[in-house]
């Protein structure tokens, strides 16, 4: 966890302010720390920092291996709440259609509409094959979860496999 050199003020009414240390003693924790977990779900800073490891070309594969293990273990109202901002726009454009597709085939799978920023990815102009081999390519194109397909990569599993 970093360390924390910032803070910030807000104002509010002594009823307010009542109620918020009322919660945060039932919860047995301190005034920030209970706001923080309400604002910035753990959840929601794992994903942050998995999608950026996305973007490292020595992470990547631990990465998508644990981003899955995450997006997979919400539940729905929770997995709204951990995807609802955007991937950086630093991700390349594979990687990030790569996460778009993972969200969109999680949400699928949790009954839940995705969020909106995996609209606005616009899909890969040319078709990308997970597996270089040219034989899988067929089943590659049959097998590809639609997400994915509907991006232009070829893959033989989804969010929630395992290979």
């Amino acid at each position: 966890m970093s360390r924390k050199s910032d803070y910030l003020q807000i104002r509010l009414s002594r009823q307010q302010k009542a109620a918020l240390r009322r919660a945060a003693r039932r919860a047995g924790q301190g005034m920030s720390a209970y706001v923080l977990a309400r604002l910035l779900p753990e959840a929601r800073l794992r994903f942050s920092a998995l999608v950026q490891a996305v973007g490292n070309d020595k992470e990547r594969s631990y990465a998508l291996a644990e981003l899955n293990d995450l997006l997979t273990g919400l539940a729905p109202g929770e997995f709204l709440e951990t995807v609802e901002a955007s991937p950086p726009q630093e991700l390349s454009p594979y990687r990030q259609n790569y996460v778009a597709a993972m969200v969109e085939q999680s949400a699928n799978r949790k009954g839940v509409a995705p969020p909106a920023w995996v609209a606005d990815v616009k899909p890969l102009e040319e078709p990308r094959f997970v597996e270089p081999l040219a034989g899988l390519r067929l089943h590659l194109l049959a097998s590809a979860p639609v997400p994915f397909r509907r991006r232009n990569i070829f893959i033989d599993s989804a969010v929630g496999d395992r290979v």
